[in-house]
């Protein structure tokens, strides 16, 4: 195994460049880092028009979270490889089509997340906002969103972590990641298939777990904070009771 990973590292790495395409681990991350900065508004959206009141815009948000969820990525992967050309009049690489997909994807459970961030804040917050003359809009731009992408930002390194895993499914269409690489490699041994794909187990395993790891060191963080700012809003409110206690005295 040792051998194999001596011998073809360059490639699990970079794929062919600078002699080729870019590939391997770095287009792997690569192509799941630009697809979830590319949902990341759309999920934003997605979350705006799930807690809306109008109809026009939930019903549609709500019908694009089912439906995107309740399929798997690679019929997703196969529409835009086959719609996408037909709609636009050319030829779409491999990597365009799965980053495509990929945010379709990625846009729907970021949706969904951000969502249940926003409604896991007080619903005190919005009203006072509101009272105060804020608009809708400008109470969700200043005064929601940022406290709930805030605590929700654990949530998305572990969906960062589930894009990673879901590039593998770019194999099937040439997307020249870990998983295309590992295959070359295999094909040119022929013998060695375990050490093969042991090593690709590995590669993905140690690149999720330190994502992983990343996301409980912010959901500590995020947690130590609301803690701590629950604490400092109990004793604000423990001071404010005692003042006209004293006042009597």
């Amino acid at each position: 195994m040792f051998d194999i990973l001596r011998d073809n590292w360059t490639l699990l790495l970079i794929g062919q460049y600078p002699h080729g395409p870019l590939g391997g681990i770095v287009l792997t991350i690569l192509l799941s880092l630009s697809a979830l900065i590319l949902a990341f508004p759309l999920g934003i959206l997605v979350a705006l028009a799930r807690i809306s009141p109008l109809r026009v815009l939930h019903a549609p948000a709500t019908a694009l979270v089912y439906m995107v969820r309740g399929i798997p990525l690679l019929m997703v992967i196969f529409w835009v490889y086959f719609l996408v050309p037909v709609l636009t009049g050319y030829p779409v690489t491999g990597f365009v089509t799965m980053l495509c997909a990929l945010v379709i994807y990625d846009s729907a459970y970021l949706g969904e997340i951000i969502r249940a961030g926003i409604e896991g804040l007080p619903k005190g917050q919005t009203e006072a906002s509101r009272a105060l003359g804020m608009s809708y809009m400008k109470t969700m731009r200043s005064v929601v969103l940022p406290q709930a992408l805030y605590n929700v930002v654990p949530s998305m390194v572990t969906q960062f972590v589930s894009t990673i895993k879901e590039t593998s499914l770019g194999y099937i269409i040439n997307v020249q990641e870990i998983s295309f690489a590992a295959d070359q490699i295999n094909n040119r041994l022929l013998t060695k298939p375990f050490p093969v794909y042991l090593i690709l187990a590995l590669s993905y395993f140690a690149l999720c777990y330190a994502l992983t790891q990343l996301a409980q060191y912010l959901e500590r963080r995020v947690t130590l904070k609301r803690a701590g700012a629950a604490a400092k809003a109990q004793k604000g409110d423990e001071l404010s009771l005692a003042e006209p206690l004293a006042t009597e005295n």
